[in-house]
């Protein structure tokens, strides 16, 4: 009989090693390497039971059947907008966030509301008693007859519990805390996630009953666990957001059945996590309209444009390498955009701290802010509060150039309904605009026409 060979997986990134090793290459993790079973010799195919296989007969694309997919109503607009209109029923979907970020929170809600329209939800928990998560569920008001608690950690008992009950939809509250007993490995390794997922996937898909799966992440953010535990779910979803913010997004990352990277934006109360309809609207509330250092853009999240209020603070720095903080900006365009500011706009800014922020606790992930961030930067160091009735949209070049971005149709009419009047845009990108746009464009070519055009 073959012995086993062994194998150590990285559990932060999934690499494969024949030793195992302080340090991962290919995600840097250290300490992160466990130990693998295979069973087998290498490069010898494991013994059939003498049957012959059957060649299956490939279909031509005129051929194959297209239908929608058959999905469970969700009355959460956000959360229906994410999934591209509801839960698919036979999916599996990973939801990873923070701890504490509402996940769980989030699931419970989705659960009371399917089990509310649709039928029986099972919702299972391997990091709470069923006490626990009934006292979670009492203080947000959740009273649905069809909705069913279990703690319970072993996969197998899982499985046939939401076979058993014919629920509509399941919510595994974690993945990291169910273990299969007929594998050897602690829960939450990377031999026991693979191997959980896959019940609950062939679960899902011989069932049709949609399952959730709650995800830990890494200190980077990403999903804990092998990075094949992301290709085997139908939907991976992020909530994001800060213990000290009030605010949440739900993102989509990956999505066979709907839309990617859209995004839905939540405000956490006692109650629970409470839908924004108007996210733009919420953020810019708090806004003073005569501030040095503030500038308005319209980032596009998804199919949504949202209005982001970028703050900048430059002050004389006394170090002799001056700081350049951002929070909800990328550092890298930070730099960026302030090496730009100094050499094409004539800004000297070697000798001066500089602090960007963007209100609300959100993050501006793409280069159209650029514009926003140079003119805010600009305005605190010569302590000229621009008009409040403007929006900036634009990606700025190396050589000061500002570059066409778009869906900046979608972005002047959220601007417009909003009460903004006036926009700084891309002058590359006015002639593709159509007529009709309630707002005053102020087409600008360089970072130093943008300056004149302002006054600054």
């Amino acid at each position: 009989m073959p012995r086993p060979r062994t194998e150590f997986v990285c559990r932060e990134c999934g690499y494969r090693n024949p030793r195992s090793l302080g340090r991962c290459p290919e995600c840097d993790a250290w300490g992160s390497f466990e130990e693998f079973r295979l069973s087998g010799t290498p490069g010898v195919p494991p013994k059939g039971d003498g049957r012959l296989a059957v060649a299956g007969r490939p279909l031509r694309l005129a051929e194959v059947e297209s239908a929608d997919f058959d999905r469970l109503p969700v009355a959460m607009g956000e959360v229906a907008r994410v999934l591209g209109g509801g839960i698919v029923k036979g999916s599996l979907t990973l939801i990873g966030g923070d701890p504490g970020v509402g996940k769980s929170t989030l699931l419970s809600q989705i659960a009371d509301d399917v089990a509310r329209h649709v039928g029986e939800v099972l919702y299972v928990s391997g990091e709470e008693s069923v006490a626990q998560i009934g006292l979670r569920a009492r203080r947000m008001g959740l009273n649905a007859r069809d909705l069913l608690f279990l703690g319970e950690t072993d996969a197998d008992s899982i499985v046939e519990t939401i076979r058993a009950t014919r629920a509509a939809m399941a919510v595994i509250d974690s993945i990291q805390s169910v273990m299969a007993s007929d594998v050897e490995a602690l829960p939450g390794s990377v031999s026991q996630l693979r191997e959980c997922a896959q019940r609950f996937l062939q679960l899902a898909k011989s069932s049709g009953i949609p399952v959730l799966l709650v995800g830990h992440v890494t200190k980077d953010g990403a999903i804990a666990g092998p990075k094949v535990l992301e290709h085997m779910v139908d939907t991976v979803l992020y909530l994001e957001g800060e213990r000290f913010n009030q605010y949440r997004l739900l993102r989509s990352t990956k999505n066979r059945c709907g839309p990617t990277h859209e995004v839905g934006v939540f405000e956490m109360q006692p109650q629970g996590l409470v839908e924004v309809s108007n996210p733009s609207a919420v953020f810019l509330a708090e806004r003073r309209s005569s501030a040095p250092g503030s500038v308005v853009t319209v980032a596009m999240e998804g199919t949504r444009p949202i209005l982001h209020e970028i703050e900048a603070l430059v002050s004389r720095s006394s170090l002799a390498m001056p700081r350049r903080t951002a929070t909800g900006f990328d550092a890298g365009r930070l730099h960026l955009v302030t090496a730009v500011v100094g050499r094409r706009a004539g800004v000297p800014l070697y000798d001066q701290d500089v602090y960007l922020n963007v209100v609300g606790g959100l993050s501006v992930d793409e280069p159209s802010a650029d514009l926003a961030a140079a003119l805010a930067m600009v305005s605190s160091v010569r302590d000229h509060p621009l008009a409040p009735e403007l929006v900036a949209v634009g990606e700025l070049g190396l050589s000061g150039e500002v570059r066409g971005v778009g869906q900046l149709e979608q972005r002047l009419r959220e601007a417009a309904k909003l009460g903004f009047a006036r926009a700084l845009v891309p002058a590359s990108a006015v002639q593709r605009l159509p007529d009709g746009v309630a707002i005053e464009v102020v087409p600008v070519a360089t970072l130093h026409d943008a300056l004149r055009v302002l006054g600054l």
